[in-house]
């Protein structure tokens, strides 16, 4: 699992050189998280991915990111997965509490994170409107994947849109 690859300092940087930033960030946006498709074999290939940009997605968006990232690294990033331990334990105390606000879940059917074992299960079988006791609505929204607001863009919108309105 990538989290557990990320939690040495100087492994992940390695593979997450600031000189790789194009590389890696066609990698992250086109290939990962979404679709089934999960990364690690994929980000230890130094080969420049080659498939044609997703329609949400252009030359420009990559190079802005490229552009952050070659003058910060990636170990701002890469610490956000480092510190996950310490998240949950500052969150232990709410552990067992309930999201008391009205809540829409939107989901592309191609998220990696939707696909996890045991998610489907547990959003559509109670366990999420259990967790989550306003939850108005799931929406899971086909041919998405894990960056779903800005691969659909405005089916989202429409979606916020029409939850907002009800307040």
């Amino acid at each position: 699992m990538h989290m557990v690859h990320l939690q040495e300092p100087g492994v992940a940087e390695k593979q997450f050189a600031p000189a790789h930033a194009k590389r890696l960030m066609r990698q992250l946006l086109c290939h990962c998280f979404s679709h089934g498709v999960f990364c690690d074999e994929e980000m230890d290939d130094n080969k420049f991915p080659t498939s044609p940009l997703p329609p949400w997605l252009t030359e420009a968006d990559i190079d802005y990111f490229v552009t952050s990232f070659e003058k910060t690294g990636f170990t701002g990033a890469i610490n956000y997965y480092r510190n996950l331990d310490k998240n949950c334990e500052l969150a232990a105390p709410w552990a067992d509490a309930k999201l008391q606000v009205p809540t829409k879940y939107i989901v592309g059917d191609g998220d990696i994170t939707y696909n996890f074992e045991g998610i489907q299960e547990y959003i559509h079988d109670g366990g999420f409107k259990e967790d989550v006791p306003l939850l108005d609505e799931v929406v899971v929204i086909p041919g998405a994947g894990h960056f779903i607001r800005q691969e659909r863009a405005q089916n989202v919108s429409d979606h916020i849109y029409d939850f907002i309105i009800k307040f």
